[in-house]
């Protein structure tokens, strides 16, 4: 292997038109009329990790009694590049999954980042929201934990884990070695309460667990759990077991996506 050289200024080399693929250009790239539903809340996503947080929300919601929070789930298929269409771009010029259009009131309210999007639910309904301020400061903190921590987890190991073309070293031990922090924070944390935020469950478990549950669970890159020895985090994986067993997550996971067409 020869050593890579830096260039004084970067250029795109791997120039493409196709609608997916990644470039270092944002906004739309092809003419796109997303589907609306009859329900107040449209949502636009896919089963990734960010994109289960919603669908596991809102069946929370449902749950929980709120009626009038009814929702249509479409796929966005990001292997397609329907995620550069014009009519996803309007609701999030980032381009990425989930994406919510709440249609409820006099005017659409376009809301995107899946920590976002479990805050303005919450909020919107007064569910899974502590209501002291030093509860609701210490769920904020985790949540906006989980927002920050997770691209280590995703964009990082799981990239140079299971995606990259091929074994790096370097990149694998920097990454698995901030990750396994990641999982020491989380295990010491969930050694001192029952949920991320102290007795009650709330926003920052789905966020939480949609990422780092999943990963304990095996379900998010193959051999990764044993690679990390998740096993060892032993209040971590009652937690991830526990959250795993409600009835809203299960449905959250099992939901079917419907199409946007073409």
């Amino acid at each position: 292997m020869t050593e890579y050289v830096k260039p004084q200024v970067w250029s795109w080399e791997d120039k493409n038109d196709n609608r997916s693929g990644n470039r270092p250009t944002a906004g739309s790239r092809f003419e796109q009329v997303l589907p609306r539903g009859e329900n107040p809340l449209q949502v636009y996503s896919l089963g990734t990790p960010n994109g289960i947080k919603v669908a596991i929300m809102l069946e929370e919601l449902k749950e929980l009694g709120v009626t009038d929070a009814g929702y249509d789930l479409f796929l966005i298929n990001i292997g397609q590049g329907d995620q550069f269409g014009s009519g996803f771009v309007d609701i999030n010029p980032n381009s990425k999954i989930p994406a919510l259009v709440d249609q409820s009131g006099e005017e659409d309210v376009k809301v995107f980042e899946s920590a976002h999007i479990l805050l303005y639910l919450a909020e919107k309904y007064g569910k899974l929201l502590p209501k002291d301020v030093l509860t609701k400061t210490e769920m904020m903190n985790w949540l906006f934990w989980q927002t920050g921590a997770a691209p280590f987890v995703g964009g990082g190991f799981g990239h140079f884990f299971h995606y990259a073309p091929s074994a790096q070293e370097y990149p694998i031990n920097r990454y698995t070695m901030e990750t396994k922090r990641q999982l020491d924070v989380l295990d010491q944390l969930l050694a001192t309460r029952p949920y991320i935020a102290g007795d009650e469950y709330s926003i920052a478990d789905i966020a939480i667990w949609s990422w780092y549950g999943r990963l304990v669970e095996g379900k998010l890159y193959p051999g990764s759990a044993e690679f990390l020895d998740v096993a060892s985090y032993k209040h971590l994986n009652e937690w991830t077991e526990k959250i795993a067993a409600r009835p809203a997550v299960q449905r959250g996971l099992a939901v079917e996506y419907k199409s946007i067409g073409k």
